[in-house]
């Protein structure tokens, strides 16, 4: 993947004005240029009909195939975007024709140049035409752009019948940060865009079928499960439920990302390196957050995602610390002046906490929410993520709403699976299984099973792994509780 220059000079940061995978989930973009389709079935009469309320910009297409089955080849995705997310042999369902529609909000920051436009706030949104009433809305992992989530997530939704739209959260890249006015702009512009396409593409549901959604779900990994844990909290009367694979969690008081990461950088240098010094490293790295058993993953992450992932994030959330100089020093010793390797939030003035403040999650759900994150994630460590906002729901009174799976052997980026496929577990088929779960909580009232950690299949063949994650221990029939 490409990483960023050493420095950036200050003026050119941070656009116009704005309107949560993470950093090494980015590729380079490669534009999705349309090639001829040969359209089939109904959708093609009702095609001038598709029309999504507040885009600046929109195209229409019918196509014969609306996964990723059809859409590679007829340029209606970008395999860019989505590349590395998936295991290599994860199945493509096919069979679903219908409308899609590309197209942009109005925004000032052009960082996005999927379909030739140079201009973000971009969203896809896919119409089946054997559509089962449900709309399911997602935003991107990483900085990544609007087909990101196209086989993790969007493959599958369609092949059950429902409606999907996503977007790539009107700002992508490795230099995202440089979008908005002030500090923190350009994550808080990540909801108001999810928010904005959830109430478009249910407008546009209702007047492609002649009748709304019957329900509407929202999910998403890594900062796209951030998305999902921040729209049920703050806008739940959009939303059914939703299922938050890894989400990233932002809380003024940490812990955050910029919390554990700078202690990675520290220490993981030193137990790589070995010596008398080694073992006291690697407790060191446990007890920021990092497990035990989790050793194999180390190199990887330093190497592509710790490093990165804290110099941008600290840049978009607290440029002051570096001063002039841009997302920091790649990959700097610590005693460096300005080193992220020596990053402490906790001592950082208290503006930085005010502009996390702005981000931050509270645990308030107000409706249905499944969370699932892998014990093995060493981007988002599970100790310092989601085992803290399980905790925070069930402060804020609101954990008959949540349900918590553990996945034991699961990790951040499911293509590392095909690299240890005796190490890991893939996530992708405990997401379609949590989905389900979701499905049944609300059409059915059964209750799905209690928060727990879902241990390792005994059978290790990598085809069973793919198609399969139990997390069934009990179930129930009642209804979930809301809170508006």
């Amino acid at each position: 993947m490409p990483f960023p220059p050493r420095s950036w000079p200050r003026s050119r940061r941070r656009g116009g004005p704005a309107a949560l995978a993470l950093t090494a989930l980015v590729l380079t973009p490669v534009p999705a240029t349309a090639a001829p389709v040969s359209p089939s079935g109904h959708h093609c009469a009702h095609l001038t009909q598709a029309r999504v309320p507040g885009a600046e910009h929109q195209r229409a297409a019918c196509l014969d195939e609306l996964t990723t089955a059809g859409t590679v080849a007829s340029g209606h995705t970008d395999p860019a975007d989505w590349a590395g997310l998936t295991p290599k042999d994860l199945p493509v369902p096919s069979g679903v024709p219908g409308v899609q529609i590309d197209g942009y909000f109005p925004d000032t920051s052009t960082t996005n140049t999927n379909n030739g436009w140079k201009h973000d706030a971009q969203f896809v949104i896919r119409l089946p035409d054997r559509w089962n009433g449900g709309l399911v809305v997602a935003g991107t992992p990483g900085n990544r752009e609007q087909y990101a989530n196209d086989r993790a997530i969007a493959d599958w939704v369609l092949s059950r019948g429902y409606a999907y739209a996503a977007t790539d959260k009107g700002n992508t890249g490795l230099a995202f940060h440089r979008d908005g006015r002030k500090p923190g702009d350009a994550i808080a512009e990540w909801n108001d865009r999810l928010t904005q396409l959830t109430r478009a593409a249910c407008a546009t549901l209702t007047r492609h079928y002649h009748r709304p959604p019957s329900r509407t779900l929202v999910t998403g990994m890594s900062n796209g499960g951030y998305l999902v844990r921040w729209q049920l909290e703050n806008h739940p009367g959009l939303y059914d439920g939703g299922v938050d694979w890894e989400g990233t969690l932002w809380r003024s008081d940490g812990p955050t990302l910029l919390d554990f990461l700078p202690g990675a950088l520290r220490h993981y240098p030193t137990y790589r390196t070995g010596g008398e010094e080694a073992e006291g490293a690697r407790r060191a790295l446990h007890s920021a957050g990092f497990p035990a058993g989790s050793e194999f993953l180390w190199p990887y992450h330093h190497q592509v995602y710790w490093d990165l992932t804290q110099r941008i994030y600290r840049e978009e959330l607290d440029p002051g610390f570096d001063g002039p100089t841009e997302a920091g020093t790649p990959f700097c010793a610590p005693g460096t002046p300005a080193c992220d390797a020596d990053y402490d939030y906790a001592a950082r003035p208290d503006e930085v906490r005010k502009t996390v403040e702005k981000i931050a999650l509270t645990g308030r759900i107000g409706k249905p929410l499944i969370t699932l994150h892998g014990t093995l994630d060493v981007l988002l460590p599970i100790a310092q993520d989601s085992d803290v906002y399980a905790r925070m729901v069930r402060q804020a009174g609101r954990d008959r709403l949540h349900r918590y799976y553990r996945i034991e052997g699961g990790t951040h980026t499911d293509a590392l699976v095909d690299t240890h496929p005796e190490r890991l577990r893939p996530l992708t088929p405990c997401h379609r299984t949590a989905f389900a779960a979701l499905e049944s909580w609300l059409t059915q009232g059964h209750r799905p099973p209690a928060s727990h950690t879902v241990p390792l299949p005994d059978d290790a063949d990598p085809v069973t792994r793919l198609s399969t994650c139990a997390l069934t221990t009990r179930a129930d029939a009642t209804p979930p509780p809301t809170h508006r």
